[in-house]
């Protein structure tokens, strides 16, 4: 296993730390295995392994128009179709190596 010198600063906002650092404790995770995770998913998928968008909380189907859970449903049909999707189990096998190393 390699060593694990390199440091890294970063700012964030005073709650989102706090925050975040008591869900960690709660998990038994440091931040430092954590930031290393999200570092061996980025260089794995070359990628962000999350999205950004606009929505903030997943929307209910009885909270959409019949219109809009049609758009969703034929962008996860069309992502299918092309391949880009994984199946659960792998994704979940990822995040607990991720956790692990």
């Amino acid at each position: 296993m390699a060593n694990k010198t390199a440091t890294i600063l970063a700012r964030v906002e005073p709650e989102v730390k706090e925050e975040a650092e008591e869900i960690l404790r709660q998990l038994g995770i440091s931040s430092s295995v954590v930031i290393n995770a999200l570092y061996k998913k980025i260089i794995r998928t070359r990628g962000i392994p999350f999205t950004f968008d606009l929505s903030t909380n997943p929307v209910a189907r009885d909270e959409m128009t019949d219109r809009e859970f049609d758009i969703m449903m034929e962008r996860g049909l069309s992502q299918a179709k092309n391949n880009e999707s994984r199946p659960a189990k792998d994704v979940i096998s990822d995040i607990k190596k991720d956790i692990r190393e």
